[in-house]
């Protein structure tokens, strides 16, 4: 017993050994962001990032003013959920669902101990609201127009051919050809470093431009990265200031939200921390073409860029999917568009309705097939929320 004792503490030793060994390797190779990955993920239970990971980072406080709460509808709380989405809910994790008609709020139920004051990752539904400070930054004149060339405001490129030919507009729609490949779930990749690293500006502008920008649509958190550097330098503030003064103070958001930093930097492909409210209301925003109250917050025309297709970003024979930093279906009965992020996270917009829904969750369907070019989950959300809305017309 004693001889199998020294046996198992040696395995022991040697397995620490191995482990200190590998952690002091990542951080000589300048991959240290694996072991706060590891950390962060798998020694909690997650396989990869999660919704209330904002403890996790340093975070920019997006700062409210007067709240505007919801207008309640007149039919709130005598409407159900259908049996079916009910069930979609919450077999994949569900923490909070709001449907919003007719720019009041009809139906909203948490899960879990969530609330409607839990403040929860946006994921890429980040990259939308970078685009909508883009426009902002338009409007106001830091910037010339979608067509600018990035070089005017990131230098650090203007040796590389290729990205000379890259303009603002490219970033927000994904055709810049800047050199990435999205992963979430491989813990040595690029997209992690950018989750979890802590210089993220660095890590994008030591990258390149592969392919002539312009071109076919590619999905890329570097991307939206870009946009935020861009608007940084542009606006002279920070991401997060800038949204609090140009949307979540004039919009009378409810609570304080969170952006999370790398370096000093938001990372604007992800990591806004807020609640299902407000993230209503940001949906509300976009169908109402950037008019909030007696104010228009947002130039209509460029709502209108970010929602319609951006059709040249696609080959013919291909769903003509998304627009700048937004998500569309013109193809399902009734067409809508939203800000998508992993997990499920979801701010969608059905126009001819009048309506917005949100779903915020731990997970995503990945069990359904879809009815259509997007995720299976925003099919049961749109298609099950109107059979709700229906039977309320039948009152």
């Amino acid at each position: 017993m004693k001889q199998l004792g020294k046996i198992s503490l040696i395995v022991l030793l040697a397995l620490l050994s191995v482990i200190f060994l590998a952690i002091i390797g990542a951080y000589a190779t300048g991959n240290g962001y694996v072991v706060k990955a590891f950390q962060k993920t798998l020694l909690k239970g997650y396989s990869t990032t999660h919704i209330d990971d904002s403890s996790d980072f340093k975070n920019e406080v997006i700062h409210a003013g007067t709240s505007q709460p919801w207008d309640i509808h007149p039919q709130y709380g005598r409407i159900q959920l259908t049996d079916t989405l009910r069930k979609e809910l919450e077999d994949f994790g569900s923490i909070g669902f709001a449907v919003v008609y007719e720019g009041k709020l009809l139906y909203e139920e948490y899960w879990n101990h969530y609330s409607n004051e839990s403040r929860t990752n946006s994921f890429s539904m980040a990259k939308s609201i970078t685009t909508m400070l883009l426009g902002k930054a338009i409007e106001q004149g830091y910037v010339r127009s979608l067509d600018q060339a990035v070089t005017d405001f990131i230098p650090e490129f203007s040796n590389d051919s290729l990205a000379k030919l890259a303009t603002i507009g490219d970033l927000s729609a994904m055709t810049s050809g800047f050199d990435w490949k999205e992963e979430y779930y491989s813990p040595f990749n690029m997209t992690t470093e950018a989750y979890f690293g802590d210089h993220i500006e660095q890590q994008m502008l030591k990258r390149h431009f592969a392919h002539r920008p312009g071109g076919h649509f590619k999905y890329s958190s570097a991307d939206s990265q870009l946009l935020a550097i861009v608007l940084r330098r542009a606006t002279g503030k920070s991401l997060s200031q800038y949204l609090s003064e140009t949307f979540w103070q004039p919009m009378g958001m409810e609570s304080d939200a969170l952006w999370s930093t790398s370096g000093g930097m938001e990372k604007s492909f992800c990591c806004v921390y807020s609640n299902v409210r407000d993230y209503a209301k940001l949906g509300q925003l976009l169908l109402q073409k950037g008019h909030w109250k007696d104010k228009q917050l947002l130039d209509s025309a460029f709502v209108e860029r970010m929602i319609t297709p951006n059709y040249k970003a696609f080959l013919p024979e291909e769903p003509k999917k998304y627009g700048y930093s937004i998500w569309i279906d013109e193809d399902h009965q009734p067409a809508f568009y939203g800000m998508m992020g992993h997990l499920g996270q979801r701010i969608i917009v059905v126009p001819s309705e009048n309506l917005v829904i949100v779903r915020l969750g731990k997970k995503k369907d990945t069990l359904h097939k879809s009815r259509g070019y997007l995720d299976a989950d925003t099919y049961y959300f749109v298609d099950e929320v109107m059979k709700m809305i229906q039977n309320l017309q039948k009152k």
